[in-house]
């Protein structure tokens, strides 16, 4: 069921909540041909055989294969919020975005019910948002200092968005299975970022892990003990032998949510200081634009 078509803020085009795919909202990587995953074994099946980021994104945005999240995502999309209750809302799986070639990868959680949720752009539309926007953006890596919706002219610069669940999660929680069949769609995003990318930022320690967890499956050694994740973290990786992979720079960073930020837990100078590292190990040109 979908919710009667309201106008996108952007474009002023309507649309239903949720979107189809392939009816022109901003940046929809899908077609109505798209593929769609049901289950973990699609999920596997189709990342595997994606042969691009665009096929790969395209087919991310449409799975179907967690029935918990699938029904919460799209419920939240046909009860928006009161504050965005003239908007549609995206109200599908929220694919990886940025620079096709980045050096850079940012890697999350999961999309916010009424932020990515809603835009259809993984940090677009919520606090914790700004605040990345805001620190990517004083360092030169992205275009503009703030991003509110898919299709607002925001542009990051050699780095991309990623996140280990695609879905927005009831009370922000993914359970473990969940978080398990969306796990090929982030290997395959990296392996297809694989021959640029140097450098990783995981904001939080369930990015931490997941990361880890992904270079492990693509073949890097990761330590045992596991490196703990802490703000400021570091860890350099190296393929197993055997192996021809580039070193990977991994710098952990408190989440940019309300409760870090809020608290001081997390200042601007301190998420600044962490992106300003990743991007100079991965040879990108940070510089204040303040």
């Amino acid at each position: 069921m979908t919710t009667p078509d309201r106008p996108h803020p952007v474009t002023g085009t309507p649309y239903p909540s949720p979107v189809p795919p392939g009816t022109g909202w901003p940046d929809d990587p899908a077609s109505p041909d798209t593929p769609v995953a049901h289950d973990a074994e699609q999920v596997a099946a189709l990342a595997a055989a994606a042969r691009d980021l665009d096929e790969l994104v395209a087919r991310q945005s449409v799975c179907r294969a967690c029935p918990r999240l699938v029904a919460w995502r799209e419920q939240v999309a046909r009860e928006p919020r009161r504050a965005f209750a003239e908007e549609p809302y995206w109200g599908r799986p929220v694919p990886g975005w940025g620079d096709p070639a980045p050096r850079l990868l940012v890697v999350g959680l999961a999309p916010a019910a009424n932020g990515g949720n809603r835009t259809g752009r993984i940090f677009t539309g919520d606090r914790s948002g700004d605040w990345l926007f805001a620190s990517l953006h004083r360092l030169g890596l992205a275009r503009t200092r703030t991003s509110v919706h898919a299709g607002d002219g925001q542009r990051l610069l050699g780095l991309r968005v990623v996140a280990p669940v695609r879905c927005a999660p009831p009370a922000n929680k993914p359970v473990p299975t969940e978080r398990d069949t969306c796990f090929p769609w982030l290997v395959r995003e990296w392996e297809l970022c694989s021959s640029t990318v140097r450098a990783a930022v995981a904001l939080g320690s369930y990015a931490w892990d997941s990361t880890l967890r992904t270079l492990a499956a693509l073949g890097y050694a990761v330590p045992r003990p596991r490196p703990k994740f802490g703000h400021g973290a570091e860890v350099v990786l190296a393929a197993r032998e055997g192996r021809e992979l580039p070193e990977i720079l991994l710098v952990g960073s408190y989440h940019p949510s309300q409760q870090n930020t809020f608290t001081g837990k997390l200042t601007e100078s301190m998420l600044d200081a962490v992106f300003a590292r990743a991007a100079s190990y991965a040879g990108l040109r940070a510089s204040s634009s303040q």
